[in-house]
């Protein structure tokens, strides 16, 4: 779904939202508390500012008695085969985030992906796919990392494993390309990175990607990802468990400056290994 289509769709969905909630007589601010959301999100929804998640339309059915509607237009809105079931509604957060944090302990963040990364990355798994299935992959992944160029962008800060950087994904030229438009994401301000080094052993969530999410008005969430699947988690206790293994990681890391150093240094090595291949 083309992106202008996907808005109208979700400015029909906050219009039906407003119809409804004025049919039963509710303010924002009273169906924010049935929803357990402020009354501003409500008004972000019916405006199409921001997208809720499931289960808040599932309780907008309950507290409006509309049998469903809003979980079946939902489900029909974030059905984007361009990615994977578990990981459409990750991409609905990002999009109304105010701070997203992750470390990456395998592979270069999607938001951070060149086209020629991901194409890499996507073939790879992907042996027998069509060129059309491919660039439509990679397409997808380019128009999310669109909103790292929002003036409402959220703060950005990844942490990547020093394996990341040198792996050469593709071949050492698309990977020093890589590594450069992550220098220049960095120097730009739109992205914070550490780089966690191989000298520090072992160290938390240990081989795990993890992301941590903020929001203006709704409490904190992480995700995490297995073998072609992942879990959002929004337990607090939980949650609060997963900051705690990601302040330590921001410990163990190198600063930002040193971080820009050695990312700079080993993009330097795949530009010399391409130019002797």
């Amino acid at each position: 779904m083309a992106n202008a289509s996907r808005q109208a769709a979700w400015e029909f969905f906050g219009a039906e939202l407003k119809r409804h909630r004025e049919d039963r007589g509710l303010t924002q601010v009273e169906l924010g508390a049935r929803v357990f959301v402020s009354g501003a999100y409500i008004g972000q929804f019916e405006q199409a500012i921001r997208k809720p998640q499931l289960d808040i339309a599932q309780r907008i059915d309950v507290a409006l008695q509309t049998d469903g509607i809003f979980e079946r237009a939902w489900r029909k809105l974030i059905d984007d085969n361009r990615y994977a079931d578990y990981f459409a509604s990750v991409v609905e957060l990002e999009r109304t985030a105010t701070k997203i944090a992750e470390f990456a302990p395998t592979l270069v963040p999607g938001l951070l992906q060149t086209a020629a990364y991901t194409r890499a990355v996507t073939l790879a798994s992907n042996p027998f796919a069509t060129d059309a299935h491919i660039e439509e992959k990679v397409a997808a992944r380019v128009e999310r990392a669109q909103i790292l160029d929002d003036a409402t962008r959220p703060v950005y800060w990844v942490i990547l494993h020093e394996h990341v950087l040198r792996i050469p994904v593709g071949g050492p030229a698309v990977m020093a390309e890589q590594l450069e438009h992550v220098l220049g994401l960095v120097r730009q301000r739109k992205v914070l990175v550490q780089v966690l080094p191989t000298s520090v052993g072992a160290y938390p969530l240990m081989g795990r990607m993890v992301r941590l999410f903020e929001f203006e008005d709704a409490p904190p969430t992480a995700y995490t990802e297995a073998v072609y699947s992942g879990n959002l988690l929004d337990n607090p206790a939980l949650v609060k468990r997963v900051h705690g293994a990601y302040d330590l990681l921001r410990a163990a890391a190198l600063p930002p400056e040193a971080s820009l150093t050695l990312i700079e240094s080993v993009a330097e090595d795949h530009r010399r290994c391409a130019s002797t291949t």
